[in-house]
């Protein structure tokens, strides 16, 4: 099979559209080859990770795609003990199979990994080790054999991501503080490559302390360095746990510097009790799975071996036989000296993402780490933040980040100045009082001048540079856009001022001049306007827009309307079907009640016993009700045991009934809420309005521009309850009596409304339409809008406008609840069928016990009563009489129970006194 399947090959080759792989003859190469090109594995020690690093291998090695149609296989190999004399005579075992070309690694440790380092030079044969621990230091001279790829951290992109922090931070010199590392040296030399300078300090931590203020003494030198130079800016924590991280912080003493941990953590074991407000930490996040790291070291090496069979088959393809016990010096055109080449060269996008190598010897995939700080939340306590991220090489700041830039350099040309203004309107814009001394610990100073004379926002300006603004006129300005506003100010680079327009509209033409932030933007009074800012074809035609920031559409909101309770609200926890059928199944059950007690020969009638009282249908009656209801009233219960089993089965029927029924009442009580119901803009109600009913939206707005211009009668309705803003819509909404019944707006100001709803009153109803975008406005021509809109499209692919989502529309339950009408569960009588068939089955058993009884009496019973034993059955009898009544008191009695005897029928009835039979005629 392999010399036809060779064969096939070769014609397939020979008659294709040129030579295979670039190379003129490969036949000889792949008969000789066998189909199939070996890679060797040194496996882990460990039982789980050695299967689970197999069963990657062998999924990739099925997705491997060589040149020829080839296949790759694998020769594993998992040495017992990791000794250097077990490692290499594992290396050399695997060596030795035929057409080996590479070798895959697992260390362990980084013993494993130096002698791996020396038995790749040794062999010339390409080792590629898979490295499953946390950062390490380089092993010095590249190998060109021995390549490395870290499933975690490496310690080179570690330190990338630190020097760029400081570098965003314009730190220029930094101290480093040693928990526990293998090689200082190595790791300080690493750092002074990597940030372009020495440590300022360096402090081994590593030997044990004597105590907290042995600690405190030896992290002395951190504020007070020796020979009276400055302390350095920051200070970087390297290899330290999250509970030696935190010992150290406590045992530093506050002031400068900045602190960075620089080993990686989670977010959920950082800790935020007792440590110092502003301290940097890193975190890596969405790192792909082992399975992944190995399949994208698979694919390096097939593609390496793809390329270099294309110049070289024979070589690449065959590879000479390692002997360890006779080994001979390889030439320069070897096969390890080829695939090496080949490697080095190599990359690709994986399933890691991008893969490629560095330095001939180390293989990089993508890394994204998260920065964090620890700041103060709302209530004062500390609590970490996102404040940037770090991807292919690049820091990029959130939204909060506050990442200064490093300083201009001299003669840099200089960053113009703004004017910007804004419209308040959350959760994009929000407004505040400033402190005190008139200053924003958070947030933008901004300007509320309450008018749009270009002249007196010139003279504001002009005063707020000297500090002589009246603090009545200024606020605190944050948001949603305020957080965009300084991103683009940062990248960008410009520099701004910011006031709040002075009419409080977004623009509308009004007597052939436009009012609100399009009027500031074209009397020139701003440069740009920041805020909820919707892009429609009318402001279009005067303004030029960004790129959409943020996308959203039209809605409707309503509020609930507390109904008063019906007087058949009682009735509401079980359908009218329940109802009905609960009532029809007791006059049926007491029906069978009857009937049965009176086909009974123990039943309470005149024919069963020496009765006083007869149970009749009225009893039955009284008796199924007084179980339904549960009443505790005198009534007669059945003497036969059929009618008992089935007034049993009864009361359990009424119990699951009546449980139901009071869980289902409380439900239906406490959900009488209703909202009104609007299928959306085309709905009816809008339309055609009935007496009293009122819509309204905001002044000048997008929204009021759409209906004027797509619903003009609707508009003439609601032009005269329309809001100046959309706060005072939402009041107007849930105002007593409400002066609105519906406010159309801005479906994203709107949802925000209803997520910060305490009362959960309010809710958005009905199909979302007129579909727009938010985007930043500016005069027409300006320089400005190519800039940003090309900043916005990055921060949409980076991430950052989804962070700045996360950040300000953080949903409280109400603002999570389903968008529907309220409706009240009711329970139907498909959801008790199940009791109404066992109801069923009971009277058909009830059939086969009334059977059994006439059996018993007419066939078993005669025979007892003729046999001398069993005379004296008291404990089964229905009568009152004891062992004197004799044959009258007993079951067996044979006076009482012969059918011809007498006290039995007619004569039982002459026997009785006249007041008995009187009695008996009246029951």
């Amino acid at each position: 099979m392999e010399f036809v399947r060779t064969l096939w090959l070769c014609l397939a080759l020979a008659l294709g559209p040129g030579p295979a792989g670039g190379h003129p003859q490969p036949c000889g190469v792949l008969a000789r080859l066998g189909g199939s090109v070996r890679l060797g594995a040194l496996l882990p020690r460990a039982p789980a990770a050695r299967a689970r690093v197999l069963a990657a291998l062998a999924r990739a090695a099925l997705a491997s795609r060589l040149p020829h149609n080839l296949s790759l296989e694998l020769a594993a190999a998992a040495p017992p003990a990791r000794d250097p004399a077990s490692l290499a005579r594992g290396l050399c075992q695997t060596l030795a199979a035929p057409g080996v070309a590479a070798v895959l690694a697992f260390p362990e440790a980084r013993p494993e990994l130096l002698q791996l380092h020396f038995l790749a030079a040794a062999t010339e044969t390409p080792v590629l080790s898979v490295l499953r621990r946390e950062a390490r230091a380089p092993l010095g001279v590249p190998n060109p054999f021995h390549l490395q790829l870290d499933w975690a951290s490496p310690l080179e992109t570690l330190l990338d991501v630190l020097v760029a922090l400081l570098q965003a931070h314009a730190w220029e010199e930094a101290s480093l503080v040693l928990c526990r590392v293998r090689d200082p040296a190595g790791l300080v030399a690493l750092w002074t490559a990597r940030a372009g300078r020495a440590p300022k300090l360096v402090l081994d931590l590593s030997r044990p302390d004597t105590g907290a203020k042995g600690l405190q003494a030896r992290l002395a030198p951190l504020g007070a360095p020796a020979g009276g130079s400055a302390p350095a800016p920051a200070a970087v924590l390297l290899g330290c746990s999250p509970a030696r991280a935190w010992q150290v912080l406590q045992a530093v003493p506050p002031g400068p510097p900045h602190w960075l941990l620089g080993t990686p953590l989670s977010a959920e074991v950082l800790p935020s009790e007792g440590l110092p407000l502003g301290l940097l930490a890193l975190g890596e996040v969405a790192r792909p799975p082992l399975e992944a790291a190995v399949h994208d070291a698979v694919e390096l090496v097939v593609r390496a071996l793809g390329h270099a069979a294309r110049v070289e088959p024979e070589h690449a393809l065959l590879p000479t036989t390692v002997n360890c016990n006779d080994r001979q010096l390889a030439g320069p055109a070897s096969s390890g000296r080829l695939l090496a080449r080949s490697l080095a060269n190599t990359s690709f996008r994986g399933r890691t993402g991008p893969v490629w190598v560095s330095r001939s010897s180390q293989v990089h995939i993508s890394r994204y780490f998260r920065v964090w700080s620890l700041r103060q939340d709302p209530r004062g306590a500390p609590a970490w933040a996102t404040v940037g991220s770090w991807r292919a090489g690049r820091l990029e700041s959130g939204p909060g980040g506050a990442a200064a830039q490093p300083p201009p350099s001299p003669g840099a040309r200089a960053r113009p100045k703004l004017r910007v203004v804004t419209l308040v309107e959350h959760p994009f814009v929000f407004a505040r009082e400033p402190d005190e001394d008139g200053q924003c610990p958070a947030g933008q100073l901004c300007l509320a001048p309450g008018t749009n004379d270009s002249a007196t926002l010139d003279a504001l300006f002009a005063a707020l540079a000297n500090g002589s603004v009246p603090r009545a006129l200024r606020r605190c300005c944050f948001g949603y856009c305020i957080d965009l506003l300084e991103r683009l100010a940062d990248d960008t680079p410009f520099d701004f001022e910011l006031y709040i327009v002075g009419d409080g509209k977004y623009g509308a033409l009004r007597d052939g001049r436009w009012t609100g932030l399009v009027g500031d933007l074209l009397a020139g009074r701003a440069h740009m306007a920041v805020t909820s800012f919707s892009i429609n074809s009318a402001r279009s035609q005067v303004l030029d827009f960004s790129s959409p920031f943020f996308s959203t559409s039209l809605g409707i909101m309503v509020r609930a309307r507390d109904t008063a309770s019906p007087i058949g609200a009682f009735m509401w926890p079980l359908h009218w079907s329940m109802w009905l059928g609960v009532f029809a199944a007791l006059h049926l059950t007491a029906l069978f009640l009857t009937l049965y007690e009176w086909r009974s020969p123990y039943g309470l009638t005149p024919r069963g016993r020496n009765r006083a009282t007869v149970f009749s249908y009225s009893s039955a009656l009284n008796l199924c009700y007084a179980i339904l209801f549960g009443r505790t009233v005198s009534s007669k219960t059945p003497k036969c045991p059929t009618g008992r089993l089935l007034m049993n089965l009864w009361a359990i029927f009424c119990l699951l009934v009546l449980s139901s029924y009071t869980a289902n009442l409380a439900a239906v009580m406490v959900g009488d809420k209703t909202f009104l119901e609007l299928s959306g803009i085309h709905d009816p109600k809008l339309h055609h309005p009935s007496q009293g009913f009122r819509v309204g939206t905001v002044w000048e707005s997008s929204a009021e521009a759409y209906i004027k211009k797509s619903f003009p009668d609707l508009h003439a309705h609601m032009r005269r309850h329309s809001a100046p803003t959309t706060p005072h819509g939402v009041a107007m909404l849930t105002s007593d009596p409400p002066k609105l019944n519906a406010f159309i707006m801005d479906k994203s100001l709107l949802d925000y409304e209803v997520s910060i709803d305490a009362d959960c009153k309010l809710l958005t109803v009905g199909k979302p339409f007129a579909m727009e975008g938010y985007g930043i406005g500016l005069p027409q021509n300006s320089p400005l809008t190519s800039n940003l809109s090309e900043f916005i499209s990055r921060y949409k692919s980076s991430g950052f406008i989804d962070l700045l989502h996360d950040k300000w529309y953080r949903m409280v339950p109400c603002g999570k609840r389903v968008l529907a009408v309220t409706e009240t569960l009711q329970v139907g009588i498909y959801h008790f069928s199940g009791l109404f068939v066992l109801l069923c089955l009971g009277l058909g058993s009830a059939l086969l016990s009334c059977l059994g009884e006439h059996v018993f009496y007419h066939l078993v019973l005669p025979r007892i009563r003729r046999g001398k034993k069993l005379q004296y059955w008291l404990h089964t009898s229905q009568g009152s009489g004891g062992p004197a009544a004799g044959r009258t008191g007993s079951v067996c009695g044979r006076g009482e129970l012969d059918p011809g005897a007498p006290g039995r029928g007619e004569g039982a009835s002459r026997a009785l006194p006249a007041g008995a039979r009187r009695s008996r005629r009246g029951a």
